[in-house]
């Protein structure tokens, strides 16, 4: 009996069967090795992950988070020689980034999503600038119309105490207006919270969470950072 007679062989390895050798075929010419996983958006190249991204592809939005991040906290930390300010400015892109998206178009723009984002970095820059230059001059501000702790020093106080009464004015005036506002109140009216609650028309409750608030972030601000480990 020869093979042809003997029928169909069940020893034929299921690699080698013909279902096989087509699923081969399809994953190569898809361009990927057979068993080989799909590569996800944010895997492949910029171009894709661009357009992806213009679609709202969750992956690859992340994608974009981790390929482009570090160059728009570089340019922000550049520009603005601060770390707080510069992680602030790389979140605000991104969310500037986000709800825009569909204002861009992926392989028209000159430099691609690189140099979009680098135009929306150097706007919210710009913006960081501006809230500096606010910031310092409320501090001013702040210090005319308290000019006795600076021009008049207690005694056992000199400059350095000079100083952090102004860094102090200076972090004041960066938190949001109704903390300010009841720390002032606290600081410079020298009243209760009841009486904070009474001036405002607050809860008392909402006193007590702005000042615990403002407090932690003043905390944060003005304590000395821990010596860098060499």
């Amino acid at each position: 009996m020869n093979d042809a007679e003997a029928g169909p062989r069940h020893d034929q390895s299921p690699d080698q069967s013909p279902e096989r050798a087509q699923a081969r075929a399809r994953e190569q010419a898809r361009g990927r090795e057979p068993g080989q996983r799909r590569v996800p958006p944010r895997e492949g190249g910029d171009h894709r992950i661009a357009a992806g991204f213009a679609t709202g592809d969750e992956a690859c939005v992340d994608a974009v988070f981790r390929r482009w991040g570090p160059l728009v906290h570089s340019l922000a930390w550049r520009a603005l020689g601060d770390e707080r300010e510069a992680e602030d400015v790389t979140q605000q892109v991104f969310l500037a980034a986000w709800r825009g998206r569909r204002g861009y178009r992926p392989g028209t723009a000159p430099g691609g999503l690189a140099a979009w984002l680098s135009g929306i970095t150097r706007h919210k820059v710009a913006d960081a600038l501006e809230a500096r230059t606010r910031r310092v001059r409320a501090a001013d501000a702040a210090a005319a119309h308290h000019p006795d702790a600076l021009a008049h020093p207690g005694p056992g106080t000199g400059p350095e105490q000079a100083l952090d009464r102004l860094l102090l004015l200076a972090e004041l005036a960066r938190l949001p207006s109704a903390q300010r506002r009841v720390l002032c109140l606290a600081f410079y009216g020298d009243l209760t919270q009841a009486q904070i609650a009474d001036r405002t028309g607050l809860p008392l409750g909402t006193v007590k969470s702005h000042m615990r608030r403002a407090l932690g972030v003043l905390r944060l601000a003005l304590e000395p950072s821990p010596p860098a480990r060499r």
